[in-house]
């Protein structure tokens, strides 16, 4: 390197003590370019003139530039992907004056414009587009506020601003928004979540205020409600009115998105979301009282956040929709809360399954507030270990009142003892089922289209936790010296020996129910073809029925256990309640897995018929056939061994019933259906109880009773299609069109009635 003379250590202690630096020892400049052999022109007229003559986005591409160079060029001065690009005449910096005095109805009309970019936000829109196109938010958040005096929108404490009272009004609503995004981002960001799916919580290298105290924030718009109280009678009091409920709406907002350390406590969990429900009609009948501010909002903003991605237009949704999310997520919030009232393991499922089947679903800061509920610091609700819940579960469904399950074996030392062996195993059991079991409630949690692409997985973690049931069980039956029991087979009617086997029985069903849930959502998400419907349905019938001979094995040893309880002579009032329990259970196992048989075997029959009559269209395929959508639609399935797969010509033979006139298939479908119908009229007589559904009854119910009306209208349509195929047999041809409606349009998600008319 060539020697300037400069002494770096003497520079920098001399740069640290607040001294200018050396100009006698600074590396002198250049050398000139004029030397022999180079002849330097000054283009810079001809470069600027030459320039002007260039239309905005218009390019000069040299023949040696790279792949890079040529991207980076597209990109630059492009509208659609230069965030630095602005029109000819504008300015790259936002005009607008925050500092400028708001009337009443502009503080209102810009709140409502508030309002509708934070449920776009909540939609699943990004920051940038939404919230952050604000100048007055970006006003606030830059350069991050250090506390809450900092935290304005003129940083400078002598300007008249600060003695503007809309404009403190205006600032307590922005504080209180910006804090409890935070809180959601933050929230939504600790559970599981899918960003390209559900939500982006990109800040952009913005903080949302996480370091100023919340109870600052909540002063804060304590003062600025106290300032609009001073104000009535001064101004228009309905106006006054609609700021002071948006400004209650925020504080009630705070307050349950900070409510997780109140778990606990569901009741005093609930009271904010309540407050906030109470507010909003308050807010929605003073709606049209703003003045909306456009200019307070710019797209020009994003060439200030750090982001990679190249400019978007500002998302824009009305206030009417914006406030029908904003009321979901209240009355969604609301609800969720009544989840930490524990009743039983199987009412904690419906509940969950109840709630996430809504339509529309919950929006995805209510749905991770939810996992939160069931799973933070590894607690369930709160309060409960992962043992005690899955102890509970085994209890109501293979082991009521079992000794495998007393804690007290946990206390023996001798290994001789074969309780010590026992709970050794149980526990190593409960090791290896914890996840599969904890993930039934976090797969719920997602978007429907997420649940069923999870569960596809995670049945093969079922299909291994059985395998291991089975060694377990194998073990314990041999410590406990368990005696087989002669029961009646399913199949043959035929007496057989069996052992109970409750870990691998408890491992079985619960795939078999995982199984049919994808199938089910196949029909709901409309995965499957209209010319796919009688296999798939043909395939439901299949798992379910599988389904019902289980839950029957099941119930002979729940039964076995009750009538040895009964010839117990202490009679004990806990092993009775655990026994009745485990008896409700399997009873309403078996008629929900029967109505699942009984209407799925119904409707494809139903379908086949259709197909004959070549009422229902078949796209055209080129490159597809029926072998290979059959291999497409059974993938999930290949990797479990029991119940096994049905081969390709199982399926078919199943599906087409070669052997059956179309009359027959009719005819056992209207059998089917009278099972399914009155299986579904003994479901809705359940109680919550009785159902398991203790929380949640009202949705189970409208569920069962949608099923009822699903079977009512399967019912007119075989019976359409049966006078059609009369007529014919007459000679006047079939004279019937068929409808296939979308699962939004239909009784039951999971139930897709055609609708036949006749022409």
């Amino acid at each position: 390197m060539p020697d300037y003379g400069i002494n770096i250590s003497d520079e920098i202690e001399r740069l640290s003590l607040g001294q200018e630096p050396d100009m006698a020892s600074a590396p002198p400049p250049p050398p000139p370019v004029n030397s022999r052999g180079i002849i330097a022109v000054d283009i810079t007229e001809q470069f600027a003139q030459a320039s002007k003559a260039l239309a905005p986005g218009e390019l000069v591409k040299d023949g040696f530039f790279t792949l890079f160079e040529s991207v980076a060029a597209i990109e630059i001065m492009d509208p659609k992907m230069d965030s630095g690009c602005v029109k000819p005449g504008e300015q790259i910096e936002e005009l607008y004056d925050v500092s400028r005095p708001l009337l009443p109805e502009e503080v209102l009309g810009i709140i409502d414009q508030l309002i509708c970019h934070e449920m776009s936000w909540h939609l699943g829109y990004p920051l940038s587009q939404t919230l952050f196109t604000s100048v007055y938010v970006e006003a606030l958040l830059m350069p991050n506020p250090r506390g809450i005096n900092e935290a304005r929108f003129i940083r400078d404490e002598s300007s008249p601003i600060h003695q503007d009272p809309m404009l403190e009004v205006f600032r307590a609503y922005c504080l209180g928004m910006i804090k409890a995004c935070g809180y959601v981002n933050q929230r939504i960001r600790s559970e599981h979540y899918y960003e390209e799916e559900d939500f982006v919580t990109n800040t952009y290298s913005r903080s949302l205020l996480e370091q100023l105290p919340t109870q600052s924030v909540q002063e804060t718009i304590l003062a600025a409600e106290a300032i609009l109280k001073s104000r009535q009678g001064a101004a228009a009091d309905q106006i006054v009115d609609a700021l002071l409920a948006r400004l209650e709406l925020r504080r009630a907002l705070l307050e349950a998105a900070e409510c997780v350390q109140h778990m606990k406590e569901p009741g005093q969990m609930g009271e904010p979301w309540k407050k906030g429900l109470e507010i909003l009609p308050r807010i929605k009948s003073t709606q049209g009282l703003g003045k909306p501010v456009d200019e307070a909002f710019s797209a020009k903003l994003q060439m200030k956040l750090a982001s990679t991605m190249p400019p978007r237009p500002i998302v824009k949704i009305g206030f009417d929709d914006a406030f029908g999310h904003l009321q979901r997520l209240f009355q969604d919030g609301f609800e969720v809360v009544g989840v930490l009232n524990y009743t039983d393991s199987q009412c904690l499922q419906s509940f969950v399954t109840n709630f996430q089947a809504k339509k529309p679903q919950p929006l995805v800061y209510v749905r991770t507030l939810l996992q939160t509920f069931l799973f933070n610091a590894m607690e369930i609700l709160g309060s409960m270990s992962i043992r005690q819940l899955l102890d509970d579960d085994f209890s109501i469904i293979v082991l009521p009142a079992s000794p495998l399950l007393d804690r007290d074996n946990d206390e023996i030392e001798a290994v001789e003892d074969p309780r010590f062996t026992i709970s050794a195993q149980m526990e190593l059991f409960r090791q290896r089922a914890a996840q599969p079991f904890l993930d039934v409630l976090r797969t719920a949690c997602q978007n429907r289209s997420r649940v069923r692409r999870t569960l596809c997985h995670s049945i093969r973690d079922w299909e291994n936790l059985q395998l291991d049931a089975e060694e377990i069980d194998q073990i314990i039956q041999v410590k406990t010296k368990e005696q087989p029991i002669i029961h009646k087979s399913s199949l043959n009617n035929t007496p057989v020996e069996s052992y109970a086997l409750p870990l691998s029985s408890w491992s079985y069903l619960y795939k078999l129910r995982k199984m049919e849930e994808i199938v089910q959502l196949g029909f709901e998400l409309e995965v499957y073809q209209q010319d796919e419907l009688a296999g798939m349905y043909w395939y439901l019938n299949h798992l379910s029925k599988s389904r019902v001979q289980h839950v029957e094995r099941i119930k002979t040893f729940v039964v076995h256990r009750a009538e040895e309880a009964k010839k117990s002579r202490t009679r004990d009032q806990f092993v009775e309640k655990q026994v009745q329990r485990s008896l409700a259970y399997t009873c309403l196992a078996l008629l929900d897995a029967a109505v699942t048989w009984e209407l799925s075997d119904t409707l494809s029959c139903l379908y086949t018929v259709l197909h004959r009559l070549n009422l229902i269209k078949i796209p055209t395929r080129p490159y597809s056939n029926d072998e290979l959508r059959y291999e497409v639609r059974m993938k999930p399935f290949g990797p479990i061994g029991l119940p096994a797969m049905p081969t390709f010509e199982e399926f078919t033979i199943g599906t087409q019933q070669p052997d059956a006139t179309s009359d027959e298939l009719l005819d056992y479908a209207d059998r089917a259906l009278a099972g399914a119908k009155k299986g579904f009229e003994t479901l809705t007589k359940l109680t919550a109880e009785e159902s398991f559904s203790v929380g949640s009854y009202d949705r189970w119910l409208a569920g069962a009773k949608n099923g009822l009306k699903s079977c009512i209208a399967t019912g007119i349509a075989i019976s359409t299609v049966r006078k059609g195929l009369h007529k014919s047999s007459e000679g006047n041809g079939i004279n019937l069109k068929v409808e296939i409606p979308t699962p939004d349009k239909t009784y039951h998600d999971w139930w897709i009635i055609p609708r036949v008319v006749v022409v």
